[in-house]
């Protein structure tokens, strides 16, 4: 069955999340003809906004925050047309913060000298430490981001880096990069004295895919750090669904088209190139180049043909490792939460944790399949930053949970009951809720008696919503130096390119991986001739 359409289009993007969005702007708007394919109902991927608790409570379902956006060349692109299409961001002076169980606390605000002046006094020196850390990310700041920022297989990286050693000499450009692939938990231990900047730093690293113990950790929280400081929580105004909106009207308005209920079953390849998609209803769309924003898993083991992709490919697609799980619960309130300090009603995403070992041991747990005993809570609010997500008065708590096992075997607690079968009952996902709770509550002394309802969304139920969210992953595979830089997404990959002619991957399983940042949506746009 052919698409009832006509036209032929440059461009086929299958799926819609952040990358596809950036890719499909930027195309349509040099003039090329996109299409962009959802499997699902809405647009979007990890970008969506429901009122999942109460009618009028609008909670982002899956992202919420955007501030390595703010930071890329996506945002520095297309960040003006975007917001005269209304996307507009609610923002915060103390981006972030940290609780620890004993009611301990620190904020990181957006101001250089204030942070340093909070981490002093904690413990002599520390602030001089953190000074002098971001200092050093300021100083290899434009190798960092080019690095992060352009595609790694290509002669510019090579330019870069012999620049990057002739400025700074080899021996100190060496001593970096050995720097660079620190763990943060040690790190942490010889940078700091009080155990608190480590409560506060460790838990970002999280949210890059990785653990404390982790090679490259060290640095990617310092470059959170930096990016925080320079960027704030920015959260956008009215839900994450205004993102999406946004997009589609660049996209539409350049003459590019978005469809929905689109579930590709087939890339088609004639000749050893691909020139289309098939849909699982029949229909087919035909186009010059098609961009998969998928998983390594969907595209060699689904969408291809297997006689289509090599031995060496296949067997790298079947070894792809997928990392923890992640947890989501969504509360409504009748009052704004009562923290233990004034200072954390602001913060945009506040962690609760004992600090970096207890992180560390989480992260042990939920990789060895047991539900963790002390779990890092991430809880963002976007209440505080945005009144309009809620009627007046009430008010909505995002609440992330990112060591999950993907498959819990076991409670590390001994507390709760894990059914056989290694999958995420209805059941277990509300008991182990409750154990959030339950810490939740401990710090927050009206979160019982505010509590208007919650909606908890496992790892399962992540997987559900996205197929790429393999296991409740949403970093699109395990972030270990093996699988990043020039191995994301395989070995036998260059760049975003396939063994296939005119056949395109990104997404959070290739370079330069996970987050809102749409980069590999910017990065095959620039090679497929946007400006």
């Amino acid at each position: 069955m052919q698409n009832p359409r006509s036209r032929t289009d440059d461009v086929l993007l299958v799926g819609s999340g952040i990358n596809s969005l950036v890719c499909a702007a930027l195309l349509a708007r040099a003039g090329r003809r996109v299409r962009v394919l959802e499997r699902e109902t809405v647009l979007g991927g990890c970008i969506r906004t429901d009122e999942l608790t109460l009618p009028g409570l609008r909670h982002d379902t899956l992202s919420t925050a955007h501030p390595m956006f703010l930071v890329g060349p996506a945002y520095a692109a297309l960040g003006k047309a975007l917001h005269a299409a209304g996307l507009q961001y609610c923002n915060t002076d103390s981006p972030t913060g940290v609780l620890t169980p004993d009611g301990r606390h620190l904020v990181l605000a957006r101001s250089r000298e204030r942070n340093v002046q909070r981490f002093a006094a904690l413990r002599p020196g520390d602030g001089a430490a953190y000074a002098a850390a971001l200092d050093e990310v300021g100083a290899q700041a434009p190798l960092l981001f080019s690095l992060l920022g352009n595609e790694l297989w290509r002669l510019g990286t090579a330019k870069t880096l012999a620049g990057a050693a002739w400025k700074q000499g080899p021996h100190a450009l060496a001593g970096f990069f050995g720097e660079a692939l620190t763990p943060a938990r040690p790190w942490l231990e010889q940078r700091f004295q009080s155990d608190l900047v480590g409560a506060l730093l460790a838990p970002w690293v999280l949210h890059c895919g990785l653990g404390p113990d982790a090679p490259l950790s060290a640095l990617m929280a310092q470059v959170v750090a930096f990016t925080l400081e320079a960027v704030g929580m920015p959260m956008v105004q009215g839900g994450n669904a205004n993102t999406v909106r946004a997009f589609e009207t660049l996209i539409r308005e350049a003459g590019g088209e978005l469809e929905t209920g689109c579930d590709v079953a087939r890339v088609l390849v004639e000749n050893g190139k691909a020139v289309g998609v098939r849909l699982v209803d029949g229909r087919e769309y035909r186009a010059k180049d098609v961009v998969c924003n998928v998983t390594p898993t969907q595209l060699y083991q689904r969408l291809l043909d297997p006689t289509q992709v090599p031995a060496p490919l296949a067997t790298q697609a079947r070894q792809w490792r997928y990392g923890k799980g992640n947890m989501q619960i969504h509360l409504a309130l009748s009052e704004a939460p009562r923290w233990p300090d004034a200072s954390l009603d602001s913060v945009g995403y506040l962690h609760l944790t004992s600090g970096a070992d207890a992180i560390s041991r989480a992260v042990n747990e939920a990789e060895r399949g047991l539900l963790p005993a002390e779990p890092t809570i991430c809880v963002a609010q976007p209440t505080a930053l945005d009144p309009s997500r809620a009627p007046a008065g009430k008010h909505i708590l995002w609440v992330q949970l990112p060591e999950c096992p993907r498959e819990p075997v076991g409670d590390a607690a001994g507390l709760i009951e894990v059914p056989a079968g290694r999958r995420w009952t209805p059941a277990l996902r509300e008991a182990y809720a409750d154990r959030i709770i339950e810490r939740l509550a401990r710090q927050i002394p009206n979160l019982k008696a505010s509590l208007l309802a919650r909606a908890v969304i496992s790892p399962t139920d992540l997987e559900a919503m996205n197929m790429n969210l393999v296991g409740g992953d949403p970093y699109g595979g395990d972030c270990s130096l093996d699988q990043y830089f020039l191995w994301r997404p395989l070995r036998g990959t260059r760049n975003h390119a396939t063994h296939l002619d005119h056949l395109w991957h990104i997404g959070a399983s290739t370079h330069p991986g996970p987050g809102l940042g749409g980069g590999s949506g910017f990065l095959l746009a620039q090679s497929l001739g946007a400006a």
